[in-house]
């Protein structure tokens, strides 16, 4: 299952009820620059379609995807470098811990995403993106 994107896009999907996570996609809109991305919450229909399309089991992978049509899914710390290497200087600095291997980074990842709840808090139900944002949101 490929997931039609306008072309050189990339879907980033998120836990929509995570105030970090939220927090994050603003300000990835913030600075993309190159309007790269659009978004989709992991509770949307179409979060819920890659997830499952790619077996990928969220109880293991507590984790922001970024789908590409073309490479498929990145997850994790790879995603979150990934991002940033789009998102122009300084965010793309970020790129140097590529250098550190990902059995690592992900470990401080997953400490992060472990504690993400209880250190920024939790929404209620997933955050509704203004009117002039939407057409950056896929449901």
């Amino acid at each position: 299952m490929k997931i039609k994107l306008p072309n050189n896009k990339k879907l980033i999907l998120f836990d929509g009820v995570c105030n970090l996570c939220n927090a994050s996609v603003q300000y990835v809109i913030k600075h993309d620059s190159h309007d790269v991305f659009l978004f989709a919450a992991l509770q949307s229909d179409i979060g819920e379609q890659i997830i499952k399309h790619n077996k990928i089991d969220v109880s293991k992978i507590d984790s922001i995807l970024l789908y590409t049509p073309d490479a498929g899914i990145d997850y994790k710390s790879t995603a979150a470098l990934k991002i940033a290497s789009q998102l122009g200087f300084p965010q793309n600095l970020m790129t140097v811990f590529f250098i550190i291997p990902a059995v690592i980074r992900n470990k401080v990842y997953d400490y992060i995403a472990k504690n993400r709840y209880k250190w920024y808090g939790k929404k209620e139900s997933c955050w509704i993106p203004t009117p002039e944002l939407r057409s950056k949101f896929l449901g």
